[in-house]
């Protein structure tokens, strides 16, 4: 009876938030149109709803930890689910992605990426991705902001491994730029797949910047090490058992 009620609240969220993505699309479109703060007011609006409404609807609160950065860095963050991209977006001032390619088309989401600066990429062709990646953010540094990249390339099940690509040290070493690692608990609470959406607080923590200056092998291991390390913290002190939990 309770899972089936939590079940009821999870469907009942997910409505309300496609619902508010289709609303305020429509509400932010003329500012957005003219001036890319327009965009920046419209995904923090939406971000800070949908963290409200999983609040209200389904019990599940949300916190960011540590130093919120504000200037021209590279965020590289465990991905679990949606849910971290909605908390990183709701705290950042700037936020900009390296986003499937793909995504440029959809409505609505595409239109809004490509407004704040997100950055394309083809992820089929690796080696021709990442010197897309360094072309694209070089030219884009015209429009300051925080360039959030998942360094495992996808989203990944609390208590999974898969390892991580080179790209982000490319891009540290290319560009360089500080990165701020950020690790999440999130997936504990709202999967990669399936519509349940469980009580409880999801957080994603901020942690000390990596300096530019490393080696790029030093710094793929150091960036690994920080995030997978503080990303089972979080999971752990959330209750989740590695193992018996690890089910996606």
């Amino acid at each position: 009876m309770k899972t089936a009620l939590q079940g009821f609240r999870s469907l009942l969220f997910i409505t309300v938030m496609y619902l508010a993505m289709a609303v305020l699309a429509l509400v932010y479109l003329l500012p957005t149109l003219f001036t890319r703060d327009g965009a920046f007011r419209a995904v923090h609006t939406y971000t800070n709803v949908v963290r409200w409404a999983a609040r209200v609807i389904v019990g599940l609160r949300s916190e960011i930890r540590g130093p919120v950065p504000t200037g021209e860095v590279i965020i590289a963050s465990k991905h679990q689910s949606f849910f971290d991209i909605l908390l990183i977006v709701s705290a950042v001032p700037r936020p900009k992605f390296i986003m499937k390619k793909q995504l440029v088309h959809t409505p609505i989401l595409g239109f809004y990426a490509r407004r704040i600066g997100c950055i394309p990429v083809d992820r089929g062709k690796r080696g021709a991705a990442v010197k897309q990646m360094i072309a694209d953010v070089e030219a884009g540094r015209s429009a300051p902001g925080q360039l959030i990249i998942f360094p495992q390339g996808t989203r990944v099940a609390a208590g999974a491994h898969l390892p991580y690509k080179v790209g982000v040290g490319v891009l540290y070493k290319e560009t360089g730029q500080a990165v701020v690692p950020a690790a999440t608990n999130v997936g504990v609470f709202w999967k990669r797949h399936g519509i349940m959406r469980w009580p409880g607080t999801a957080v994603v923590e901020f942690l000390p910047e990596i300096a530019p200056g490393e080696e790029v092998p030093a710094f793929m291991t150091r960036l690994e090490a920080v995030v997978e390390e503080n990303s089972n913290r979080l999971m752990a002190e959330a209750g989740f058992e590695a193992g018996r939990d690890a089910k996606d």
